[in-house]
């Protein structure tokens, strides 16, 4: 989730953990646990860009890095506060601060490394790295919280419901993604039998507007869903794959096609333009429905430049061109209006 979401969690788990003792200064050190997972981002500067993506969410993000640094900060806090808290309340607070932040992530279409060392990542893919309807009740009802005396139990209770309310809130994504993923699989046996493999993913901000991608040998079949309407919002679009694939890519250097594999879960389309190559990771899709279908194209990927069919150069892009963007349009889309 996003840098905010995570210090709101953190910090409603420091209030839970430590706030009776510490009030105010609980919320605080439970958000710097909650955001201390996501340095790993400063890694990516020594990493091929493809490299770097798995990088990200791998050990910082795992069970075993919660256990072995919470009791580290925990001597730390300990000895800074002269043992006014005791070592296990610290250890206790950093604990939770820090392995609630992975576990929130296993919820977003990226996943997490939970089990490093173990390759697998993580993913119930069933709520977006950015949805205002999670974040911001749950914000407001923190500070709420912590308004209110930290011996007063009205102050755990407001936490009490902030946490609640989160939990159900991503209880409710993995019951929308179920009703999606059933209709879903349905339409496609119907539809298109050839199909191989489906996923399905929540769209920017919100949990009740859908992404539906699905493959063949030969195609990726790409499709919208807002639970607000019966059946799919529109025809499907049939993406032709072409005949260029991740393992005919050759590299300058160390290859990285097991690593693109691996990022893109292959969803990968190719695409080869002159001295450039386009490695399109599908699963995020694409701009279409932000900007009334003016701009539609992949929103993530990697940019290759070639030099006699040698992959020269990498880099990353992601994004959107804001100003081309159209969000009420894409209301309209999200409530099933369009």
């Amino acid at each position: 989730m996003d840098s905010l979401t995570q210090i709101v969690l953190g910090g409603a788990v420091g209030e839970l953990v430590a706030g009776k003792k510490l009030g105010n200064r609980a919320v605080l050190w439970g958000a710097v646990a909650g955001t201390i997972p996501d340095l790993d981002v400063f890694l990516r500067a020594f990493y091929h860009p493809i490299e770097a993506a798995l990088v990200h969410r791998g050990f910082s993000h795992s069970l075993l890095f919660a256990v072995l640094v919470s009791p580290i900060l925990g001597w730390i806090f300990n000895r800074i506060s002269k043992s006014h808290h005791g070592f296990w309340l610290w250890t206790h607070l950093f604990f939770w601060g820090i392995v609630t932040h992975p576990i929130l992530d296993m919820f977003t279409n990226y996943g997490t490394q939970f089990f490093w060392p173990l390759d697998a990542r993580i993913t119930f893919n069933s709520v977006f790295v950015i949805d205002p309807l999670y974040t911001l009740p749950f914000m407001g009802l923190l500070i709420w919280a912590m308004r209110l005396d930290r011996s007063s139990k009205k102050r755990r209770r407001v936490n009490a419901v902030g946490l609640i309310y989160s939990t159900s809130y991503l209880l409710l994504g993995l019951f929308i993604k179920w009703y999606v993923w059933n209709n879903t699989v349905s339409y496609m046996k119907e539809h298109h039998p050839e199909v191989k493999r489906i996923m399905v993913t929540p769209m920017p901000f919100t949990s009740f507007y859908w992404y539906i991608l699905a493959e063949t040998d030969n195609e990726f079949i790409v499709a919208y869903r807002s639970i607000f309407n019966r059946e799919m919002d529109e025809k499907p679009r049939v993406i032709n794959r072409g005949a260029l694939r991740i393992d005919s890519l050759r590299w300058q250097g160390r290859s990285q096609n097991q690593n693109l594999h691996l990022v893109t879960n292959d969803y990968c389309w190719l695409k080869n333009r002159g001295d450039t190559l386009w490695a399109y990771d599908l699963r995020f899709g694409f701009t279409g429905k932000f900007t009334d279908m003016r701009i539609d194209q992949p929103l993530m990927g990697y940019q290759m430049v070639l030099r006699n069919e040698l992959i020269v150069g990498s880099k990353s892009f992601r994004g959107v061109d804001w100003e081309a963007v159209d969000f009420k349009t894409y209301l309209k889309y999200v409530l099933g209006l369009r």
